[in-house]
């Protein structure tokens, strides 16, 4: 699945952006969907007392809310983006928002002062407000959502890439550097997907309900140790076997 955002200021374009290109690469045959980040602290989808609310409320974890025309799955937290990634199967994720992600990014500005502060080696694109007037900043390509939508959605189609496994910063480093460098050296022709190590499940595989479950090669590390020093103790067991180990809650 490729992921991308769609990143800036408030008021600086980035809805448009963000639904022309859904709407572009709909056109194309991709199957895309969208996340929409949003820091409004009152923001909710729940009218409160309502009896969904209230079964939400009851249960303190996650609710389904079926309707005759729409579904809703309501969770009492915010969630990561990767725990939202694993709930969609698409050929494409637009998130619109979540400036800090390591994400290849499109960035939308007001002015040149807002460029200055955000671009930096994930950024593949400028759009938003700022190309209303300009075509160009600095190497990068300056294309705005109305006339220039099917050259913007080409440059999506070159530059993004399957996600990255996103852990936390300071879980993982296996590979060098973090993800934000990561992404930044593929944009630039300086690394490849392939350079990630934490999604190689390299010695230790975990599902969950069917899902793999990326592990940082520290913790799967950890892991092998800890099974093989229990396993070793077992009549059967030879160096160098497979293990396989299911458990049901």
């Amino acid at each position: 699945m490729k992921v991308f955002s769609v990143a800036g200021y408030h008021h600086t374009g980035k809805t448009t952006v963000s639904v022309e290109l859904i709407k572009e690469l709909r056109k194309r045959g991709f199957k895309v969907t969208s996340i929409k980040d949003i820091h409004n602290e009152n923001f909710t989808m729940e009218k409160k007392g309502s009896n969904s609310w209230k079964h939400a409320q009851a249960s303190g974890s996650t609710v389904i809310a079926r309707g005759i025309s729409e579904t809703y799955q309501i969770w009492n937290r915010q969630l990561s983006l990767n725990e939202m990634l694993s709930h969609l199967k698409s050929d494409y994720v637009v998130v619109e928002g979540m400036k800090n992600v390591a994400l290849p990014r499109i960035i939308c500005a007001k002015d040149e002062k807002q460029l200055e502060e955000l671009v930096d080696g994930t950024v593949f694109a400028i759009s938003g407000k700022y190309a209303d007037d300009h075509d160009k900043y600095k190497d990068l390509k300056v294309l705005n959502s109305k006339d220039q939508i099917k050259e913007l959605a080409d440059l999506v189609i070159e530059k993004v890439f399957p996600v990255l496994p996103l852990p936390k910063l300071e879980c993982c480093g296996e590979c060098g550097m973090n993800c934000r460098e990561m992404v930044s050296g593929i944009l630039a022709g300086c690394n490849m997907r392939e350079d990630c190590k934490t999604d190689r499940n390299l010695d230790i595989q975990i599902e969950i309900n069917g899902k793999d479950i990326n592990i940082v090669p520290y913790v799967q590390n950890t892991l092998k140790d800890i099974i093989k020093a229990y396993v070793k103790n077992l009549k059967g067991y030879h160096e160098g076997d497979s293990i396989d180990i299911k458990i049901r809650e």
